[in-house]
């Protein structure tokens, strides 16, 4: 039955009401409206898209640092949260040259980062798909709004690709806001000579005609954000901690000084382990580039980035972000406390686990001033509270870091140590691979400590304005 055939004028009202239900029923197919672009982040409000969730990203990537020219083909595998006429996803420069929807030719429209994809057949809610995007060009560097730099960053013998918090647009269309996980297969091909370092597990290597193809495999969630690509001359190291392979790539001229930091890694993830739990992820290691134009580093999954030799305190907060930022992954951006207090708090720990500052003297220093030299130079931390940075600018910012740990120090203060490290070590358990927000972590905290008055650690050093009095 054809929904186009109109039913005859001289039908009464009630034969043509049935006359619709049961073109409704027998034809039309599927009548959806377009995904929307953004999912309304409070500071990112373009990022991400509504109307699907991806499952998996297959990346195929050919880079040639001498023109700076990137080819991709990059396949979404997703499914429907609603019924859909269009698809959007994030993509920031780059020429678009073919689009497909499960294997037929679709037409799309761009608007700044916003590629819409329209399919010849309207999607059906609950509907797995699959979107193959085929682009080339010159990748763009991403300025964030503080000013930081992201995307994708030319190196003297190759490139960088860092995604904090916008930045994997500028290398692969997608749905870029942590709120999406996905797990991830790249393969790359480099002029022979360079090497192509990913999250995850190197699963095969092969040269042929002057070129090198590198396939990379993360197998467990991962927010888009997290995701890296490191292209250059890189010395690599292959060991195990426990049972877990240990993959690092360290420029050569950053060799000799990361050597006795990175030696401790093992080290790091033993001690982490009795804190936080389980090691989330399936792989581990670090990225050391020549790159201190960068001016930080990045806890990208299972493997973070180091723009230069680090330091032990640098590690641990990076290695603490895989439990928190990396498996736990924010919300929306508005939760990086959860993310950047977690790991700040976790250096505050190893400090006191290894012979130095107690977290509780740590804490006293930043109240007073004395760990910035005065209580003049320790104003900023009181800027905003750190539960509700003021805008995209400054979610990076002092309150967010010392404030956020600070926080969690107050809870230990309340709940005590047994308490204490039962939530922090659950809290990594119970949103493991998923996504959380403030009001999730106060929940959970006051779950796992009955009786136990917290409310006013909300309000003073969560979500209070300026200095809270000290008890």
């Amino acid at each position: 039955m054809s929904a186009a055939t109109p039913p005859a004028p001289a039908l009464p009202v009630s034969a043509l009401l049935a006359s619709a239900l049961v073109l409704t029923a027998c034809g039309g197919g599927v009548h959806g409206t377009p995904g929307g672009s953004g999912v309304r982040d409070p500071y990112f409000p373009k990022a991400g898209n509504g109307g699907y969730d991806v499952s998996h990203y297959g990346l195929r990537l050919a880079y040639d640092p001498a023109d700076h020219h990137l080819t991709g083909t990059a396949t979404l595998t997703a499914r429907a949260t609603k019924d859909l006429s269009a698809v959007n996803l994030d993509l920031l420069g780059m020429e678009v040259e073919e689009i497909t929807v499960d294997g037929e030719t679709a037409r799309w429209n761009r608007a700044g980062q916003e590629l819409t994809v329209r399919p010849r057949e309207d999607l059906g809610r609950d509907a797995t798909f699959s979107v193959t995007v085929r682009y080339a060009g010159a990748p763009e560097t991403v300025t964030d709004p503080d000013g930081s730099q992201e995307g994708w960053l030319r190196t003297t013998d190759g490139a960088l690709a860092l995604g904090e918090p916008t930045g994997s647009m500028a290398w692969f269309p997608g749905n870029h806001h942590p709120s999406d996980k996905a797990s991830y297969d790249l393969t790359v091909t480099v002029p022979e000579g360079l090497r192509a370092v990913s999250n995850g597990e190197l699963r095969s290597e092969r040269t042929a005609r002057g070129r090198t193809t590198f396939v990379w495999h993360s197998g467990e969630p991962m927010a888009s954000y997290l995701a890296t690509l490191a292209i250059g001359r890189f010395d690599i190291s292959r060991s195990r901690a426990g049972d877990l392979p240990v993959y690092t790539a360290v420029d050569p001229a950053e060799a000799a000084a990361s050597r006795p930091v990175l030696g401790r890694l093992p080290e790091v993830l033993r001690w982490a382990e009795r804190r936080f739990g389980p090691y989330p992820f399936s792989s581990t290691g670090a990225i050391v580039d020549s790159a201190a134009s960068v001016g930080y580093a990045l806890e990208t999954q299972s493997r973070p980035v180091f723009p230069g030799a680090p330091d032990i305190t640098l590690l641990v907060h990076e290695l603490a972000h895989q439990w928190y930022g990396d498996s736990v992954s924010p919300e929306s951006w508005r939760d990086m406390w959860l993310n950047e207090g977690f790991a700040t708090y976790a250096e505050w720990l190893w400090e006191e686990d290894h012979g130095g500052d107690s977290a509780q003297e740590t804490f006293d220093a930043l109240y007073s001033g004395e760990h910035f030299g005065t209580e003049e130079d320790g104003e900023e931390i009181w800027a905003f509270p750190p539960a509700d940075p003021p805008s995209a600018a400054r979610i990076s910012d002092p309150p967010v870091y010392f404030r956020g740990a600070m926080v969690l120090q107050k809870v230990r203060q309340v709940v005590g140590d047994d308490r204490f490290f039962s939530i922090i070590r659950g809290w990594a358990a119970e949103y493991r691979y998923g996504n959380a927000d403030t009001a999730d972590f106060t929940a959970y905290a006051e779950k796992r400590a009955p009786g136990a008055d917290l409310e006013g650690v909300w309000e003073d050093w969560l979500y209070g304005e300026g200095k809270p009095e000290r008890p």
